[in-house]
């Protein structure tokens, strides 16, 4: 945030501070990241990514460097627009290679579990987090104190290509690290650790004692923000 901020401001010559929809553990991953900013700007909103983005990558050193920032889209918005109060939930993405073969092109972007898991109890126990329940046995400690642990997930899907394994979750909010906990959680489950009857359990305790710990961070994707319809049209990225 505060790097896409100082180099909006310098091309704006103005201050410019960034409104992002969510937060992101270090090494976590986001496809689909939105921010809104409010400004006076002498470049076409159509241009506006190209020209952002070949800023960013002049910040870098090298002659072949690429920023790890990079603007997919710029659209222009009512006034009111706050890319994070009017969005209405998020799909996260979390991979896991299950393999004894390590791929370490790949450490940095999947969750390696050498052994064989078992997807069909995995599948059993993720049925049991669709739809509203407190979620408070899978928020970290040390998180702000929040009004609510209660949230809604609408989708919860464990997709499966060979030995690549993805949990797919949109909800209307998650809790401090809910997915990465959820996800080490499940992965218990497929290790044997926890039955789905064991993971229900935990999930009507309302006690992190009781869940695993969090899966690695760079596993972890935020693949799209969801918005009201006719907000902000955009393609999803997975």
């Amino acid at each position: 945030q505060g790097h896409l901020e100082t180099v909006l401001s310098r091309l704006f010559k103005t201050e410019i501070l960034l409104n992002g929809t969510s937060r992101t553990d270090a090494g976590v991953h986001a496809l689909g990241q939105q921010a809104s900013f409010k400004a006076d700007v002498n470049i076409p909103v159509e241009k506006l990514a190209r020209v952002v983005n070949n800023a960013l990558c002049g910040c870098e050193k090298g002659s072949f460097a690429i920023s790890p920032v990079r603007i997919v889209e710029a659209e222009e918005k009512p006034p009111e627009f706050h890319a994070r109060f009017d969005a209405r939930g998020k799909t996260y993405i979390y991979k896991i290679r299950n393999t004894q073969t390590i791929d370490i092109f790949q450490r940095n972007y999947v969750y390696h579990v050498a052994e064989p898991l078992d997807t069909d109890a995995m599948r059993q126990a993720a049925k049991l987090l669709a739809g509203t329940h407190d979620f408070k046995s899978f928020e970290a400690s040390g998180s702000t104190p929040r009004e609510s642990t209660v949230r809604t997930i609408y989708r919860l899907e464990l997709l499966q290509k060979e030995d690549l394994l993805e949990l797919h979750v949109t909800g209307d909010g998650f809790l401090y690290n809910m997915v990465r906990i959820l996800t080490g959680t499940l992965v218990d489950v497929g290790r044997g650790r926890y039955t789905p009857d064991g993971f229900r359990e935990i999930v009507g305790s309302r006690d992190l004692s009781r869940s695993s710990g969090g899966a690695p961070a760079q596993g972890l994707f935020l693949s799209d923000v969801v918005y009201p319809p006719g907000v902000f049209e955009r393609k999803t990225f997975y």
